[in-house]
């Protein structure tokens, strides 16, 4: 069974806490275990959260759970770049994979919310592939 480590985004919860629930479920069913499961304030607090589960070496992996709305200035999108590009960083620099499961920027509350079960799904689902084919 492949050990990973979870990263929650606690902002927007009702939206969040949905793709944590559909991210646990998928992950059992693909065999995969989250050893730790870190909640975060919001999305832009996950690096750090992340580095500290890719420094333990029981962590294979790690998925991540947010919800980024749009708003009325262009913050989504300032909030989405930087985190995408530290995620790309710090699997790079760990080498162990690490999952963009936050939806937006540009999302409505609505449509994150009708999305939320499939962005959990997803964010599970890529890690286990990639644990997978990095395995070969």
């Amino acid at each position: 069974m492949k050990k990973i480590g979870l990263v929650v985004s606690e902002f927007n919860s009702g939206i969040t806490l949905k793709m944590l629930s559909a991210a646990e479920a998928r992950a059992k069913k693909l065999g995969l275990h989250a050893v730790r499961t870190i909640r975060v304030a919001g999305a832009f607090d996950m690096p750090l959260a992340i580095k500290s589960l890719l420094e333990r070496s029981d962590v294979e992996g790690v998925a991540t759970i947010g919800a980024i709305i749009k708003g009325d200035t262009l913050h989504d999108e300032v909030i989405a770049h930087a985190l995408a590009n530290s995620i790309h960083d710090l699997q790079l620099r760990f080498n162990k994979p690490v999952t963009l499961g936050v939806s937006g920027p540009g999302m409505t509350e609505k449509q994150a919310m009708d999305r939320a079960e499939e962005y959990g799904e997803r964010s599970v689902e890529a890690l286990a592939k990639l644990l997978e084919a990095l395995e070969k």
